[in-house]
């Protein structure tokens, strides 16, 4: 995904820049867990700059795959990492000190119902950011490749 010399841009929201650099400098020792929920870095081509992007964000297992959800919060659009991974579904993700690429892809029907009360029973306030939401908040899967 990546070349050897390109730089990786933080998220510009000042806490979550902090958190992925605790949990880059400690290899996920620090920030592998946030608030008691198990967290993730992944970094995203940029569907506009081109740039790489990384975040940290909350996840649950299916089996091998990793699931995310792109929240933001409840707010009417999609996060930015989302709208990158779904121009550019390959994307690189770390978990404690193990990086990997993965290929992301947003799961409906039946299997987002399924992986959706999986990711509220990890982090419950998804179902008051579903609530609030004027958009069906995605559930995203991300595959080894």
């Amino acid at each position: 995904m990546s070349r050897p010399s390109e730089e990786i841009t933080e998220s510009p929201t000042g806490w979550v820049a902090k958190h992925v650099r605790q949990y880059l400098d400690s290899d996920g020792a620090q920030g592998g867990k946030f608030y008691g929920v198990d967290a993730l870095l992944i970094t995203t081509r940029g569907r506009r700059s081109g740039l790489l992007r990384r975040t940290a964000l909350y996840y649950g297992r299916d089996g091998e795959r990793y699931v995310v959800i792109a929240s933001n919060g409840g707010s009417p659009t999609h996060p930015n990492w989302y709208r990158n991974l779904a121009a550019d579904p390959t994307v690189s993700v770390q978990v404690g000190a193990e990086r990997f690429t993965a290929r992301a892809h947003t799961v409906t029907g039946p299997e987002r119902a399924a992986l959706w009360d999986r990711m509220a029973a990890i982090y419950p306030s998804y179902n008051d950011y579903q609530a609030k939401a004027t958009r069906e908040i995605p559930v995203v899967v991300l595959e080894r490749t």
